[in-house]
């Protein structure tokens, strides 16, 4: 597929904005189950993906923390600490880092969106504005080499 487009298909273009909700559909499809594999997903990204679930599962990961202490076992104490805590605690504060990065490069995509609308909007306006000076400057060239044919 080539990059170029003809000057008539570059006047006709209009940037379309796109956003992650635009491309879901591309991830599970754009039927009934993949509608419901979207919206489950990302019904339990939402949950999952809270600084609440983050604190809850801080909790939760502190109840075996006695336990852990108690084995006065360096590997059980690592253990818990690898595979307990910073796992269980660190998987919603991620997402959440995710889904705020994912908001900012949606308001970046806006608006760039907007500005690039008001880039193609001037294009239009200025190339409309060439043509106009391209026919005027031919009809002013069409009379001046008829006045050269009178004046001969």
């Amino acid at each position: 597929m080539s990059n170029k487009l003809t000057p008539a298909d570059a006047k006709a273009h209009i940037p379309q904005l796109v956003q992650s909700q635009h491309v879901q559909k591309e991830i599970h499809g754009d039927n009934l189950m993949g509608r419901i594999n979207t919206r489950l997903a990302l019904g339990i990204t939402r949950m999952v993906g809270s600084m609440w679930c983050a604190y809850l599962f801080a909790l939760l990961a502190l109840i075996s923390l006695p336990a852990a202490i108690g084995s006065h076992s360096p590997i059980i104490i690592i253990a818990w600490i690898a595979q307990t805590f910073l796992q269980l605690v660190l998987l919603p504060i991620i997402i959440v880092g995710q889904n705020v990065q994912a908001a900012a490069s949606d308001a970046r995509a806006d608006s760039d969106h907007k500005t690039l609308i008001a880039i193609h909007t001037l294009t239009v306006e200025v190339h409309e504005i060439a043509e106009q000076q391209s026919k005027i400057l031919t009809i002013l060239e069409e009379r001046s080499n008829s006045q050269d044919a009178v004046d001969e």
